[in-house]
C-alpha cells in the first residue's frame, strides 16, 4: 500500500449533542470498556498497509491527542510516514456534522501537496467497523471511478447519516439522514490525490459546505460509485446509537464479526492489571475491563477500566466507563455513567430501556 495515504477527520459536532460528548469528540469516546472510536479509523488504515496518516483535530482535541500520542500503538511512529496531527479549522455554516468540510481539507492542502501516493483514502471517525480498505481500492482502480464511496444498505433511520440517490451503483445525488432501504454513507471514500487537490480549487469559494454537499451539481460529470459493505457497522452520533452499539457487543458472533484475529483493532495501551472477581461476586454477560475488582453483582454490562463495585451493588444494563465506584447497596440500571463518578451507597441511577439515565464526567 505505497500508494495509498490515510485522512481521517474529526472536526465535526453532532445534530443531538449530550452530556458525553460535551467535554470530548465523538472520536475518543470510549467503546467496549477498553477502546475509543477513533481506533476503528486508525486500525482499517493500518492493517491495510497504510504508513501516512493525517488526523484533523476538533476545537477540543485533549483527549484525542491523549489518546493518539505519537501513534506508537498502531505502528505509525516513523521516520517515514507516520502519523500526522492536523488542525481543524472554524465550523463554516453548514450543517452542523460535515465530516469533510471543504475548509478542513483546503487548510491542510499542504499534507496532500507532499504526498507521494497516487489515492488518498478519507474517513471520518464516527462509525464503527472493520474492513480491508485494500478490497475498496483494487475496486476503485478496476472501476475507473473518480470517488469510490463505501455504502451500506440503512437497516433504520438515522438523521445524522449520509445518504446517496443512485442508479445502480453511480452515485446521483446526496442527502441528510437515511431511513430504512435507503443508501447509506459510512464516511469513508477513496479518492485519487490529483482529483482532490483539484476539487479544492473548483469548490474554493464554497468552502463552508462539505465535499459532498459542493459536488451536488456535478455528479454527472465526477463518476462517483459505491461500494457495498455487508458487515457489522454503527454509526455514533447519539447516546442511544453509543449505547445500542455498545451493548450489540455483548453477542459473541457479533463480537467476532468485529475483531477478526487477521485484522486487529488496535488501541493505547495502558498495560492494567486482570479485573479481579472477588468472593461472592456475581458476573453474566458482561465485558469487564483490567484493573476493575467486583465485589457484587454485574449483568448485561460494560465497565472501563479500574471500576470498582462494592458488595451489595447492582450494575445491569449498564455502561460504566473508567474509574467509576458503585458504593454497597447502589444500583445502576439503564444507564450510562460517565468517568471517575462515585455513586453512593445505596442510592439508585436508573433509566429505562427507551430513556437511558446519563451521568455526566465527574471533576479528576
Amino acid at each position: 500500500m505505497e500508494k495509498l495515504t490515510g485522512l481521517i477527520t474529526a472536526n465535526y459536532s453532532t445534530k443531538y449533542p449530550s452530556v458525553l460528548s460535551e467535554s470530548r469528540p465523538v472520536a475518543s469516546m470510549p467503546y467496549l470498556g477498553r477502546y475509543r472510536v477513533v481506533d476503528f479509523a486508525l486500525s482499517n488504515m493500518v492493517n491495510c498497509g497504510i504508513r501516512t496518516v493525517g488526523m484533523i483535530m476538533p476545537y477540543n482535541y485533549r483527549s484525542l491527542i491523549d489518546h493518539v500520542g505519537s501513534g506508537r500503538d498502531w505502528d505509525l511512529n516513523r521516520k517515514k510516514g507516520g502519523l500526522f496531527i492536523l488542525p481543524g479549522s472554524a465550523f463554516g455554516t453548514s450543517r452542523t456534522g460535515s465530516r469533510f468540510l471543504l475548509r478542513d481539507l483546503e487548510h491542510n492542502k499542504v499534507f496532500l501537496e507532499r504526498s507521494k501516493s497516487d489515492l488518498v483514502v478519507v474517513s471520518s471517525a464516527s462509525f464503527v467497523y472493520n474492513m480491508d480498505y485494500g478490497e475498496v481500492t483494487d475496486a476503485h482502480r478496476k472501476s475507473g471511478a473518480d470517488v469510490t464511496v463505501i455504502t451500506k444498505t440503512a437497516t433504520k433511520k438515522d438523521v445524522d447519516v449520509t445518504g446517496f440517490n443512485v442508479d445502480g451503483t453511480r452515485v446521483k445525488g446526496v442527502k441528510h439522514g437515511v431511513v430504512f432501504g435507503d443508501t447509506a454513507f459510512i464516511d469513508c471514500f477513496v479518492v485519487g490525490r490529483d482529483l482532490l487537490l483539484q476539487m479544492l480549487e473548483w469548490y474554493k469559494a464554497t468552502d463552508y459546505l462539505d465535499l459532498f454537499e459542493a459536488m451536488a451539481g456535478d455528479y454527472a460529470r465526477v463518476n462517483v460509485q459505491t461500494y457495498n459493505y455487508e458487515g457489522y457497522v454503527a454509526a455514533i452520533f447519539n447516546k442511544d446509537a453509543y449505547f445500542e452499539s455498545n451493548m450489540d457487543l455483548l453477542d459473541p458472533q457479533t463480537t467476532e464479526e468485529l475483531f477478526p484475529k487477521d485484522r486487529p483493532i488496535r488501541t493505547k495501551a495502558h498495560d492494567n492489571a486482570p479485573a479481579k472477581f472477588e468472593t461472592g461476586s456475581r458476573v453474566t454477560n458482561s465485558r469487564v475491563s483490567g484493573s476493575c475488582r467486583i465485589y457484587g453483582s454485574v449483568s448485561n454490562s460494560i465497565l472501563g477500566r479500574s471500576v470498582i463495585v462494592e458488595s451489595g451493588a447492582t450494575v445491569n444494563n449498564s455502561i460504566v466507563m473508567q474509574s467509576c465506584v458503585i458504593k454497597a447497596g447502589a444500583r445502576v440500571e439503564n444507564a450510562i455513567v460517565d468517568r471517575n463518578n462515585v455513586v453512593p451507597a445505596g442510592t439508585e441511577l436508573r433509566g429505562t430501556p427507551d430513556a437511558l439515565f446519563i451521568k455526566e464526567k465527574a471533576a479528576e
